[in-house]
């Protein structure tokens, strides 16, 4: 038997962050199922260190975002997690992000509990073979975005620094309203560390949004510094609630591949990662699969200069 942990304060950041993460879903039955989960099976491993890890700590916080968002998706479609079919966990696996893998120790658990059938399985993830839109789709994305979608300003907004400018959802999200600034003569974003210019009609959603009053003087929102605020007071929207907002729309992961894709076409990779906030190196990987050759044409990404 493994001896009785003591303090750790990781444990104990884990155990506090978990209670809270458990309020992003509804009351009933999944979150009952989520709670058991983080109760009794997590802290296992935690529970047999002397002093739990960094990459533990950091691995189970992940764990359970997946599956709460998991659960989430489920709710959204009509469904318990009774009720999963391997179609809806390959929809829902190829919907999102590949951290969205990290179901699988939920899946495993529920499986082993008698939750779920015994069949169901995720999809291995191989780096580079991840659906991305076709310069045709993003071409057509973007006119649907910018001048037919039913879309609030809010959702075009973020659709439009997906679809343009290749951003993550995790990082919209975080967005606030100092890294927007606008004049009457022009828009700018900052994603990285330069300002990007947002040329009409991409300027509008922004301009829409804050020449509404109450774009961030809401009763749950006093003075948000958030331009995606979430439903909880003083929160950003999730990165999950996000996606599904916009499947109307692109699946928000294709999308961003297929505009890095291309963006590596016209831009060296020093200039991409910098203007985008991306890790040369993760921009160094989507020129190496597009197979680009650079050119010179970076002036719609650079915006102004001094």
């Amino acid at each position: 038997m493994a001896p009785f942990p003591g303090r750790d304060e990781r444990r104990v950041r884990y155990q506090a962050w978990s209670e809270q993460a458990l309020q992003r879903l509804p009351a009933g039955d999944h979150r009952d199922l989520v709670r058991r989960f983080i109760r009794w099976h997590l802290p296992r491993r935690m529970n047999a260190m002397a002093t739990v890890s960094e990459g533990t700590f950091l691995q189970s916080k992940q764990v359970v975002t997946v599956a709460i968002d998991f659960l989430n998706w489920l709710t959204g479609h009509g469904l318990t997690l009774a009720q999963l079919t391997q179609a809806d966990l390959d929809a829902w696996q190829a919907g999102g992000p590949t951290t969205r893998k990290a179901v699988t120790r939920f899946l495993r658990w529920a499986i082993k509990a008698r939750l779920v059938s015994p069949d169901l399985t995720t999809t291995p993830h191989r780096r580079g073979t991840s659906p991305k839109l076709s310069a045709d789709s993003q071409d057509a994305a973007i006119q649907q975005v910018v001048h037919g979608c039913e879309l609030s300003a809010r959702d075009r907004l973020a659709a439009i620094l997906i679809i343009v400018f290749g951003q993550q959802v995790a990082d919209v999200v975080r967005l606030t309203w100092t890294d927007v600034a606008l004049t009457d003569e022009l828009a700018t974003i900052t994603l990285g560390t330069t300002a990007i210019a947002l040329p009409p009609p991409l300027d509008s959603p922004p301009r829409q949004l804050a020449g509404t009053p109450t774009h961030s003087r809401t009763s749950a929102h006093p003075n948000s510094p958030w331009i995606f605020r979430g439903n909880r007071p003083g929160q950003h929207i999730t990165a999950a609630h996000l996606r599904q907002r916009l499947t109307q729309v692109f699946s928000t992961r294709a999308a961003r591949l297929g505009t890095l894709h291309e963006l590596t076409k016209m831009a060296p990779i020093p200039i991409i990662a910098e203007v985008l906030g991306y890790a040369p190196v993760t921009i160094e990987r989507h020129a190496i699969g597009s197979a680009s050759t650079y050119s010179q044409h970076v002036a719609i990404l650079r915006g102004p200069t001094s």
